[in-house]
């Protein structure tokens, strides 16, 4: 079905910014990067460094209402690679639930498409894989790719846009103290309060906002999504979840601190981060969740916590990361261990389905590809999704920017420190949209 070639570049960086480059040709994209060279512990669980996908032969979009089992039917009739993303709001196919806030970004709840081609980077090697019916064009679209001009792609610039908050701070502290409420009441334990930022009559180069964005933050699961007129441009630092062969791997992330340009400093901040009981409590709690999530289709006994709390460092911040892995009978379906995990507990809180229901009546935009997922599936039914944060969504037809933050509201909360929680991880979007977008900035 596939045609496969190898391809070695003297520089990898420069063919992987090229290659990106001529993927803006096509109408469907899918890039997936773990900047490999920048986090040396992302590794442990990579199948490749990086990954392309452009070009739809066959491709499914559609609503939350029995995607799942859309999913499954088209994951089965492909029998190949397929890319995507799940967002949020399929929580509707899982559970008794319904999305009705404010949407400007009108993103479908699920699209996935079967690419014409194909290239995975890992050890300074590019395997490219086409669809037979498009072999022919390798040497082509080689040629077209060496003969890309990144100086001329980086001196197109975009104005700085002017960037609001959809809640305004005294309603997201009134809006926190509510979520408080629910927990004081034993409603929940705790649950992930979002809030959207935007600008309307907003044009953007999509290519070069992401290179901005990646650059800064360096995250290991970065992804640029390009659907017709629909941009994800994901620096994601958090995995949802990785099948390979009967193993299952879920890295939920709960705990945040910023980082300082001061050694010690720097490392007194990671160590903070690192005993404090709130953050702590925050991240256990997922834990548990994911832990009864990953259960649903686990062999008895297999689900495991393989690392509790860890801190690692990001360019931008320190983050608490703990990894749950889990087994799987052989041909269990892809699509049932996602179902039965999503949405991703760190997005959601405990107990899951009614920290949803709360984040329904409480957040005042629909959050669609926020806080869902990006990744891929594949032959063998073997799969790795991101989790949408740290990311810029935009509807060029509308021209409509968003980004979302949140943070884990617990009964140690206060809504002051959310609310700066929340600043700090929208720094970076913020600073690639707000300033001119100019190669040299």
């Amino acid at each position: 079905m596939r045609t496969s070639f190898t391809y070695q570049p003297t520089d990898l960086n420069l063919f992987k910014a090229k290659l990106l480059a001529w993927s803006q040709t096509f109408t469907e994209v899918l890039w997936l990067d773990s900047n490999a060279e920048s986090n040396p512990e992302s590794g442990a669980y990579s199948s490749f460094e990086a990954v392309l996908a452009v070009g739809a032969f066959t491709s499914i979009k559609t609503n939350w209402a029995q995607a799942f089992s859309q999913l499954q039917d088209y994951q089965k009739a492909c029998s190949d690679w397929i890319f995507g993303y799940l967002s949020y709001d399929l929580k509707n196919d899982t559970e008794a639930l319904s999305s009705h806030n404010f949407d400007a970004l009108e993103f479908p709840d699920l699209y996935f498409f079967q690419p014409k081609k194909l290239f995975f980077i890992k050890d300074n090697q590019v395997s490219v894989q086409y669809l037979n019916a498009f072999s022919a064009e390798w040497e082509t679209d080689l040629n077209a790719i060496q003969a890309i001009s990144l100086q001329e792609i980086n001196t197109k610039q975009a104005s700085g846009l002017s960037i609001k908050a959809r809640i305004p701070k005294a309603a997201y502290l009134t809006k926190v103290n509510q979520v408080l409420n629910h927990i004081y009441r034993g409603d929940i334990y705790e649950a992930n309060f979002c809030q959207e930022f935007y600008a309307n009559n907003a044009t953007i180069n999509p290519l070069q906002t992401y290179n901005k964005l990646n650059s800064i933050s360096k995250p290991p699961f970065a992804a640029f999504l390009k659907m017709a007129d629909k941009y994800a441009l994901c620096a994601s630092p958090e995995r949802y979840l990785k099948k390979y062969g009967n193993t299952v791997v879920s890295q939920p992330i709960k705990g945040t601190a910023k980082r300082s340009k001061d050694k010690e400093t720097d490392l007194a901040l990671k160590q903070t981060l690192a005993t404090d009981a709130k953050e702590r409590s925050e991240n256990i709690m997922i834990v548990d969740l994911v832990r009864n999530d990953l259960s649903k289709t686990a062999v008895k006994g297999s689900v495991t916590v393989s690392e509790l709390c860890k801190v690692y460092a990001f360019k931008q911040v320190h983050q608490m990361i703990s990894t749950i892995t889990s087994r799987v009978p052989k041909n269990t379906c892809p699509s049932n261990v996602i179902k039965t995990t999503f949405p991703m507990g760190s997005m959601t809180g405990a107990p899951k389905i009614s920290a949803m229901r709360i984040i329904e009546a409480t957040e005042e935009t629909k959050r669609g590809l926020y806080s869902g997922a990006i990744g891929y599936i594949s032959p063998q039914g073997d799969f790795d999704f991101n989790v949408v944060i740290r990311s810029i969504l935009y509807n060029h037809s509308k021209k409509y920017v968003s980004f979302s933050v949140g943070s884990a509201i617990t009964a140690k909360s206060t809504a002051e420190k959310e609310y700066n929680e929340c600043l700090l991880k929208a720094k970076a979007m913020r600073q690639v949209l707000e300033q001119p977008n100019n190669a040299d900035t």
